[in-house]
């Protein structure tokens, strides 16, 4: 079967253990995570964990049921199709030389990123989009010289009704 790429996102309790509780379901079902990301919400005593993994339908339909079982889990949606707005953050550190300052410029415009730090040899610029922007901008800027990425991997929201 082919493998998909699923994004889950789940309303958990804000307590100690519930994210390596989550993370252990999955090492130890042998299921890769290809990113996480998790924050406190609006309410203090709920957070938000939104993770990527790749599998076939079954494994997901498994990953999404033994997830429910875990008593810190309030609600988990599979988020993957359109009906959700999905963003990544990034930033990243580019080497800036003299020669190649007005291009970085240019892409950095066209891509409608942020400088946030200037030094004589770099540039920091942050930028947030889906994962295709990320990845054509570093694609663009690599024959320049990226010194550090970070990303934050996938976020997602289901959309409100019109």
């Amino acid at each position: 079967m082919e493998m998909e790429k699923h994004i889950f996102t789940m309303l958990v309790d804000n307590q100690p253990g519930v994210l390596s509780r989550v993370a252990g379901l999955f090492s130890g079902k042998g299921f890769n995570i290809e990113s996480l990301v998790t924050a406190e919400t609006d309410t203090p005593l709920i957070s938000r964990i939104t993770i990527v993994t790749k599998a076939n339908k079954p494994v997901i339909e498994q990953i999404e049921k033994q997830l429910n079982k875990l008593v810190n889990v309030i609600k988990i949606r599979d988020v993957t199709g359109p009906e959700a707005v999905k963003r990544e953050m990034a930033l990243i550190c580019v080497k800036a030389r003299p020669e190649h300052r007005g291009e970085i410029l240019r892409i950095v415009d066209i891509f409608r990123c942020k400088i946030i730090d200037i030094g004589l040899e770099h540039y920091i610029m942050e930028v947030t989009g889906d994962s295709d922007k990320i990845n054509a901008l570093l694609k663009l800027l690599r024959p320049m010289g990226i010194k550090k990425i970070a990303r934050t991997g996938t976020m997602a929201l289901i959309r409100e009704p019109n």
